[in-house]
């Protein structure tokens, strides 16, 4: 009997559109002869089965169960594609562990705090994970222009601390200009992150478990035609992404070892994909992404055909990985 897969898509956050994106490549890609897939869409006013008619079947939140006519349905795996919160925070992943039904991400742990960037390059930096300069803010903190500039100098970046898809993103050059930039951090999150600006060449690594090993793979090197990556570069055609990056052997096997060891100090499962800059041949840490874009254009599934692993394998490997957790 074919086992039946629910795609979690949309979410609570600006990245909902781009999620919607991700889940429905899922929906494409897996194979229908051997498993039997379902688009569950998740927003705030509503939790809803989507059929292949567009009609929408509400989800009983307490079985996460649907009943269609006489039918109850329910499933064996959730492929998380959501994007931001609650699928990347650890809302979601406790919710379904609760539940004792497998998903394919990491564990609610270990999403909520790679979802939170300050903590998560706290706890990384004394296992030897550089990360650049930081100054923290909350809302309602007083702001201390001259005080940032001292700790990260200029040009820095100021970013929302729990956002995704750089959202809440902006690099100042001038202190005339910060406190805009922080009003629209706190647009998308009430914490922020202003970080000195490092400049070298950004490279994105994923790591995956694929076939019940960790696999590092090939790594993305990213050109910006804008001042930085952000949500133009990344969705509108505003950059280069070049796999696998032209990068030397150093260079590449510093950033492999370190993206391996932050996954595996973290005790990750599913998707990461994390991103970095060399300053010299060091690797510094920006973030992690836990459930990162799986469009055909994104970075994780580039990376993975590279390696030679095509979408349906790279969907059917989390899937099955999250069954073998649950057994």
């Amino acid at each position: 009997m074919k086992k039946k897969i629910a795609i979690i898509m949309g979410g609570y956050s600006s990245e909902y559109k781009i999620s919607l994106k991700s889940g429905n490549v899922v929906y494409n890609y897996l194979d229908h002869t051997k498993f039997e897939v379902f688009r569950i869409h998740i927003f705030k006013d509503r939790w809803v089965y989507v059929d292949a008619n567009d009609k929408e079947y509400p989800v009983n939140r307490e079985d996460f169960s649907v009943q269609i006519a006489s039918e109850i349905l329910t499933f064996d795996c959730i492929f998380n594609a959501i994007h931001g919160t609650p699928g990347e925070d650890g809302l979601m992943q406790a919710y379904f562990r609760l539940l004792e039904i497998p998903q394919t991400s990491c564990d609610y742990y270990q999403s909520a705090l790679t979802f939170n960037k300050r903590d998560l390059l706290s706890v990384l930096r004394p296992y030897g994970i550089p990360a650049a300069e930081s100054y923290y803010l909350n809302l309602g903190d007083p702001i201390d222009a001259d005080a940032i500039i001292a700790k990260v100098g200029l040009p820095c970046f100021v970013k929302a601390n729990k956002a995704g898809s750089s959202f809440g993103i902006s690099k100042v050059f001038a202190k005339e200009d910060l406190n805009a930039a922080i009003e629209n951090a706190y647009l998308e999150d009430d914490e922020i992150i202003i970080e000195a600006f490092l400049d070298g060449t950004e490279v994105s690594v994923g790591v995956i478990k694929y076939k019940g090993e960790t696999k590092v793979l090939p790594i993305t090197e990213i050109v910006s035609d804008n001042d930085f990556f952000d949500y133009e570069a990344k969705y509108e055609g505003k950059s280069t992404e070049i796999t696998p990056a032209r990068i030397s052997e150093v260079q590449e096997k510093k950033v492999v070892e370190m993206a391996r060891k932050a996954y595996d100090i973290l005790k990750m499962t599913g998707y990461s994909r994390s991103e970095f800059i060399f300053i010299g041949d060091d690797p510094y840490m920006l973030e992690m992404n836990t459930t990162p874009g799986l469009t055909e254009q994104s970075l994780l599934p580039q990376q993975a055909g590279v390696a030679g692993i095509s979408l349906s394998q790279l969907f059917e490997s989390a899937i099955e990985e999250a069954l073998a957790k649950k057994g």
